[in-house]
């Protein structure tokens, strides 16, 4: 049985000292609470679920003893980050690995997400070691994973991992069935005090190496904006736009794969409709509640199938919302990896709404003031100005 008090006691036991993050063990409690009570775990999956969450304490717990032990890591300046955002299966990935081909950015290695300690400027050695430990222990996904989500060796990496560290990631809900726990997240967990843990990984992997800004993925930023200026003031925020019915859809399917990773019997495609059009909805409220308040501004709106089409010019625009210029050689390699990375490469995606239960003319209305709002086209349109086949 899932045990919060057991799984923090020996991540404690691992790393050597007490848990002195506030609330952390609060919302592993409920995390385990939701699980037990919503989501029907098979005994291997109890099992992968008891890995993952000792794993995120023992991480947080390490970094938290760097930081006792040379105090001056929690003085790094993490200045001006760029937080890459969008809805969940919107081509945010797509822009972060756009992001990657600037070498004047920082961005979380894939290996540095999950072995994050110790810190890669203070031994090199276990930071090559980790590098190729990583491929060997990643964790087993499900058929067709890749052509679902772009994910290298030793590629760019996003934020879920070091959310996560404080149960504070709303992709725990794709994960795991824990829609009360997701609202919980957005209604009434610390998110300022997640971004605590958040900067301190940051922190770490920074520490006694070339400070560069970084560049943060996670589509579920979006829900956090306003805990993140908390925590990070001068940040800057970058958001894609992709027909949200398709995210809808795309989302779906990625969270069925990922839940049957746990359970005895494939996940209910009903109940996973119901779930992803709730948590799809919370994020397009959150979104436009940002848009209206006054720090609407600092969000620097890009369309996806422009991006896709045109990421040269695209990532110009970017640059300049975010305030930097775009050098010739920068531009070069954003082009050169396009070329070299053209659309279903890692084999094709296709998924339809109603095997969720849901309808695309319902969904498309529901989700109408948002489009409107951003100027939105339907997938079949947007992929039309690329040239794709719909």
């Amino acid at each position: 049985m899932l045990d919060a008090r057991a799984i923090v006691s020996e991540a404690e036991a691992n790393v050597g000292i007490n848990d002195t993050d506030m609330g952390v063990r609060g919302n592993l409690e409920r995390l385990i609470d939701e699980i037990t009570r919503e989501f029907p775990v098979s005994p291997a999956g109890e099992q992968r679920i008891h890995r993952n969450l000792l794993r995120d304490c023992t991480n947080r717990l390490e970094g938290l003893k760097w930081v006792q032990d040379y105090p001056e890591i929690a003085d790094e300046p993490i200045i001006a980050p760029v937080f890459l955002m969008g809805l969940p299966r919107s081509g945010t990935t797509y822009c972060q690995y756009l992001f990657d081909r600037d070498p004047r950015f920082r961005l979380i290695r894939t290996w540095e997400s999950m072995m994050p300690s110790p810190p890669p400027g203070i031994d090199t050695a276990s930071a090559q070691e980790r590098r190729a430990k990583w491929a060997q222990m990643r964790a087993p996904t499900f058929e067709g994973f890749d052509a679902l989500h772009l994910i290298d060796a030793d590629g760019s990496d996003e934020c879920h991992a070091f959310l996560e560290q404080s149960f504070g990631a709303a992709g725990l809900n794709n994960i795991y069935r824990v829609p009360g726990y997701f609202d919980h997240i957005l209604d009434g967990l610390n998110l300022v005090e997640t971004y605590r843990v958040h900067k301190r990984q940051l922190q770490l992997l920074q520490w006694k190496s070339a400070a560069k800004p970084w560049a943060l993925k996670y589509p579920n930023h979006l829900v956090a904006m306003d805990a993140i200026l908390q925590v990070y003031p001068d940040a800057r925020f970058v958001m894609t736009h992709r027909d949200p019915v398709q995210t809808l859809a795309s989302i779906a399917k990625m969270t069925a794969n990922l839940r049957g990773l746990c359970t005895a019997e494939p996940s209910d495609k009903q109940e996973v409709g119901r779930d992803m059009l709730h948590f799809i909805q919370r994020h397009i409220d959150r979104i436009m509640a940002f848009d209206a308040g006054p720090q609407g501004s600092r969000v620097v709106h890009v369309d996806y199938y422009a991006l896709v089409e045109h990421p040269v010019r695209e990532m110009r625009t970017i640059h300049a919302g975010i305030g930097v210029d775009t050098p010739e050689e920068v531009a070069a390699s954003v082009g050169a990896w396009h070329a070299a990375n053209p659309k279903n490469a890692r084999g094709r995606n296709d998924y339809a709404l109603a095997q969720y239960g849901l309808d695309d003319a319902a969904v498309a209305e529901q989700f109408a003031a948002y489009m409107r709002r951003f100027a939105i086209p339907r997938e079949n349109e947007g992929l039309a100005r690329i040239g794709a086949a719909a």
